[in-house]
């Protein structure tokens, strides 16, 4: 069926540009808000009438009537009716729709994908410090950024992901002296414990195995501890490696993975916070006062000028922010998005500024945000605060622990990234058509179950004849198979992985439906063979969307009566 459209819109373009010239570029269909009024919208005559001097209503006809004697329309098209002032609304014969159901199954996993665009881009997310167990606002982050990740990647972009974090500050400084009490025998609670410490469980366990002289590895470092409970040094460094360890668990039981990590310290080790300063320096972009250096971010949109170095030498820090983000630049990431928190709102206005007074040739939008919000964690009707390991947090690897991967997963992406969210452990449990993804990935596991049933080989689906699928419930699971490339294409645009579960709901739905009104394996081979290959593309479209936000398609599940 994105054959057949592409050939409708290249005869509606031709029509338009006969009717004015440089017009065609107007050719665009829309999916009309009530699906009774037909398969595509059309509004290209109210928006040509003016500068034709033509009624709304007339140009429509005008083009009616010249679309109706254009092959391809003849070919695919049943009726093409004029509403309200001007619409034109179109409705496609059955086998146009039908030709969707080849497609899916020639394209396989690849089905939605478009051609590579041969550019690199950069994906930031979790980029969390390592003080502490993930929590659930940085399971929200991992299942985001992996997602949109996954988008851009069916839209031919070269995706890498990257963890940004910092192993020195207040926070690592923080998290070595607690160590450093609980290693001495002192706990929360104690009259030597400082206010500010860490106090969940986790500290203990560093503790304990720093003493033991353990050996953690993560994914970008490994430190052998010392046992020295003087060696605050050694302590640090015990520290920050047992939680990227832990974080990398975290993130492994999620199913995240990254290309790299980045060292905020790193900036400054190689001389680039340096080297920014000095360039925006003399560039003329920054003056000092009252002690301070600042920059003239006001001359690129910032609402007031900002603080880069402080009276006693260090910098703010959106600083380092400005020398990472030339780093991706000069890395050849074309495109860079960060995912983070709404609290990071303020930043975006002055790292833009900064990249823009650098003079490097970087787009004013580099780079994009995506923030979200935190979440509330629902459990037994209650909410839940906190996590014993945490200490004052629910972790992610709790929500992981009490559901399941593919729940927090879906949970999580099935709202806007800035609304609020409630999490529902109990309906992320429940087996029934109240959990959506329950309710998506059991139109899945019963398409296996009847393909299963029937026993053939798939592969034979891919050539068999079509025409038994006239019914309306066989006709509407068509057409929805047949947004599917262009909705991850809309969702890659806007960041919206949210976007992809509701359609999979909107999917499974239709599914349900036809599953429902017409029996698949039924004796006439046909009509079986015809019915199979609509729900093999089915599955499949339901497989490459899950597969997009990291959920899994099972082929077997039980369910509950509703």
């Amino acid at each position: 069926m994105l054959s057949v459209k592409h050939e409708l819109l290249g005869a509606l373009a031709l029509e338009l540009e006969k009717l004015l010239p440089g017009s065609a570029d107007r050719a665009a269909f829309e999916s009309p808000k009530v699906a009774e009024h037909g398969d595509f919208a059309c509004t290209a005559a109210m928006q040509l009438a003016k500068g034709l001097k033509l009624n709304p209503r007339q140009l429509a006809e005008t083009l009616r009537s010249a679309l109706l004697e254009n092959p391809a329309f003849v070919q695919w098209v049943q009726a093409v009716e004029i509403a309200g002032p001007g619409f034109i609304n179109i409705r496609l014969k059955p086998q146009a729709k039908q030709e969707v159901v080849r497609e899916v199954l020639a394209a396989g996993e690849h089905f939605g994908w478009q051609e590579r665009v041969g550019k690199k881009m950069m994906v930031e997310f979790v980029s969390a410090n390592p003080t502490g167990p993930l929590h659930v606002g940085h399971g929200r982050q991992a299942a985001l950024g992996d997602a949109i990740c996954s988008l851009f990647q069916t839209q031919g972009w070269d995706v890498y992901r990257e963890f940004y974090y910092n192993d020195a500050g207040v926070q690592i400084a923080t998290l070595a002296t607690s160590t450093q009490l609980r290693a001495r025998g002192f706990k929360p609670g104690d009259p030597e414990w400082p206010e500010l410490a860490y106090n969940g469980d986790y500290i203990a366990d560093i503790a304990a195995d720093f003493l033991a002289r353990k050996t953690v590895k993560s994914d970008d470092r490994e430190f052998t501890a010392s046992g020295d409970v003087e060696a605050l040094d050694d302590i640090r460094l015990f520290a920050v490696a047992y939680l990227r360890h832990e974080q990398d668990l975290d993130l492994r039981a999620f199913a995240v993975k990254f290309d790299h990590y980045f060292l905020e310290s790193s900036l400054y080790l190689s001389g680039k916070v340096d080297a920014v300063v000095k360039r925006l320096h003399d560039a003329g972009k920054t003056y000092e006062l009252d002690g301070a250096l600042w920059l003239k971010s006001t001359e690129y949109g910032d609402d007031k000028d900002r603080v880069m170095r402080k009276g006693d030498g260090s910098y703010t820090y959106f600083v380092p922010d400005v020398a990472y983000h030339i780093d991706k630049w000069e890395r050849g990431f074309s495109k860079a998005i960060n995912i983070q928190g709404t609290d990071h709102h303020g930043t975006i206005a002055r790292v833009r500024a900064g990249l823009q007074a650098a003079n490097l040739g970087i787009p004013p939008g580099y780079p994009d945000y995506v923030l979200h919000t935190m979440i509330r964690v629902m459990r037994g009707g209650e909410e839940v605060k906190i996590s014993k390991r945490a200490g004052s947090y629910v972790t992610l690897r709790d929500l992981i622990d009490w559901t399941s991967k593919d729940a927090v997963r879906f949970f999580l992406l099935s709202r806007k990234p800035d609304t609020e969210y409630v999490f529902d452990v109990d309906l992320a449990l429940a087996q029934n058509n109240d959990n959506p993804v329950f309710y998506v990935q059991y139109a899945h596991a019963r398409i296996c179950s009847v393909l299963a049933a029937w026993g053939g080989d798939a592969a034979a689906l891919n050539g068999v004849e079509l025409t038994p699928l006239q019914s309306p419930q066989a006709l509407a699971l068509m057409l929805q198979l047949a947004k599917f490339p262009e909705m991850l294409t809309s969702a890659a645009r806007d960041f919206a992985p949210h976007d992809v579960t509701f359609y999979l709901r909107d999917l499974a739905a239709c599914y349900h439906s036809y599953y429902d009104a017409e029996r698949i394996l039924v004796d006439d081979e046909a009509v079986k063979l015809a019915r199979l290959a609509l729900v093999a593309a089915t599955a499949q479209v339901l497989h490459n969307g899950l597969g997009v936000l990291g959920v899994s398609a099972p082929q077997k599940m039980e369910r509950t009566k509703v």
